[in-house]
């Protein structure tokens, strides 16, 4: 292990690179990790929560200045914390961050439910993350429509007022009745809308269905037209959740083959204790409270990644960490279906919460445990205002330990076979003050998304492109690009790949030596 000295040293280079919102430098790793030497494609995600403006923006009625502003620093922070993608939420509570023809304009933006913001916000976040060469996944909330319990209050255009039997209230908010098939055809356009019309990298559903397992959710009326053939209450339920998800896979897929579809649920399926295929929790379980067959979903092939929100510590006697990582890889195993990680950044040195969130390790422990299950393709953080805070220097220990390279992002199985970028022209690799300048041209007829730089001793072979020890950066593309790497010393060899949207790569360019 690293002497304390040195661990505090790299942990305040960490934090002050990103105060700067500049890149943690790659040296900046605990000798304890020094050798670990991270997947070339792994999620690093952050969700951006706009309900109740939770992190952007940060309050309702900011001019469109300041709201752009405000996300563009979200940017700078997920640079800086080495992530690859963002996850925005733009439909909160059955509203809009654009301009949509079935629901009015979010309150959160202004304040007023309905009033133009004076911008498109969903068009212009989609254009800036682009351009840092991050992956923007649009988050919906399918079923909910008000944070508050009055139909009266909503719009006098939204929905609900124009179909006030489409809404339930419960537990002071209000919910769209997932029971009723024209609901159900109808939170599908408003979602596609975005999905036809914006140039996302995925449509991203979170853990909220049916709000609770009760008749005191009064969709009575909609169980006795439509649930006849089913055993139960719960059991039609379920399976008005099992559409929801089927159609919304088979929608994307028609309109977007290439953005991914997928759903962070809440972490248990089920309690052994009540199914000998759930996992030894003892906690709140998705199937029956809310109606979600999570497992059945990657079961059936439904989604392209399931990101169940594991927000426990290892070793919590209801719902172990630990124990729960290896149970969700079990389910995605063999399966066509991503998984990767809600982590509870949140709750690291949180007011409230038990000791071992006070314990700065307690997250980068979570992937240091992950490592031992390939099926974990990466990880999601809830939420950025966390990330940005960074209690206990626990976000940048998980930086300094685990992101040590660069990374790709994750590639569908579904898409790997499609056609590759084509391959770039590395036009020189030349000495500069500051480092190694290299030049990339692209060819064929579009820009790809970015490029994967590598770097070598020695002439590169095949296997070279697959271990990211030898990836330096990857920058946000153009037809012509300069970067300059800061480590380039005379005689490293540098390789560029083009890098598609769907994280596809193309085959590595001509080598250039850097000359002095």
């Amino acid at each position: 292990m690293s002497s304390p000295t040195r661990r505090t040293v790299l942990r305040g280079l960490a934090l002050a690179a990103a105060a700067t919102a500049v890149p943690l430098p790659a040296f900046a790793s605990t000798s304890a990790f020094a050798e670990y030497v991270p997947p070339l494609r792994q999620m690093r995600g952050m969700w951006i929560a706009s309900v109740v403006n939770i992190n952007w923006p940060s309050k309702p009625g900011l001019t469109a200045d300041q709201q752009k502003a405000e996300y563009l620093a979200w940017l700078d922070l997920a640079q800086a914390r080495k992530l690859n993608a963002v996850f925005v939420q733009i439909r909160p509570t059955a509203d809009a961050f654009w301009p949509s023809p079935f629901e009015p304009w979010s309150q959160y933006l202004t304040g007023t439910q309905g009033q133009d913001p004076g911008y498109d916000p969903l068009a212009f976040v989609v254009e800036e993350t682009h351009k840092r060469g991050l992956a923007f996944h649009a988050w919906f909330n399918p079923y909910r429509v008000s944070m508050q319990p009055d139909p009266s209050k909503l719009h006098p255009d939204h929905p609900g007022t124009k179909h006030p039997d489409w809404i339930v209230p419960y537990g002071g908010k209000l919910y769209y009745n997932p029971g009723m098939p024209e609901v159900r055809a109808f939170v599908q356009d408003a979602m596609m809308d975005a999905v036809t019309r914006y140039d996302i990298d995925g449509l991203h559903f979170d853990d909220y269905f049916y709000p609770v397992n009760t008749s005191a959710f009064d969709d009575s009326a909609a169980f006795a037209k439509y649930g006849q053939d089913f055993p139960d209450l719960a059991a039609w339920r379920r399976n008005n959740v099992d559409l929801l998800v089927q159609e919304m896979q088979q929608r994307v897929r028609q309109a977007k083959p290439e953005i991914a579809w997928g759903i962070s649920p809440s972490g248990i399926w089920r309690n052994k204790t009540t199914d000998p295929l759930g996992s030894e929790t003892g906690g709140s379980q998705s199937y029956d409270s809310l109606h979600a067959d999570t497992r059945g979903w990657v079961k059936k092939g439904w989604l392209d990644y399931i990101a169940p929100q594991l927000y426990w510590y290892i070793g919590q006697s209801n719902a172990d960490y630990a124990k729960l990582v290896p149970w969700w890889s079990d389910v995605a195993a063999g399966t066509p279906t991503q998984l990767w990680i809600g982590q509870a950044a949140y709750k690291a040195g949180a007011a409230g919460q038990p000791a071992q969130w006070f314990q700065p390790d307690e997250l980068t422990r979570h992937l240091t445990l992950n490592r031992d299950h390939p099926q974990v393709g990466g990880d999601i953080w809830y939420n950025s205002g966390d990330v940005r805070d960074d209690r206990l220097g626990s976000v940048t220990t998980v930086v300094t330990d685990h992101y040590t390279r660069p990374a790709l992002g994750p590639l569908l199985p579904r898409l790997a076979g499609g056609a590759a970028p084509r391959r770039p022209v590395l036009v020189w690799a030349r000495r500069v003050d500051g480092g190694a300048e290299l030049r990339i041209l692209a060819t064929g007829g579009d820009a790809p998304f970015q490029y994967a730089v590598f770097r070598l001793d020695r002439p590169a072979r095949p296997e070279d492109f697959a271990d990211a020890r030898n990836l330096v950066a990857v920058v946000p593309a153009d037809r012509h690009v300069r970067w300059v790497d800061p480590a380039g010393t005379r005689g490293a060899y540098y390789y560029v790949t083009a890098v598609d949207r769907a994280n596809r790569q193309s085959p590595p360019s001509q080598g250039r030596r850097v000359q002095w």
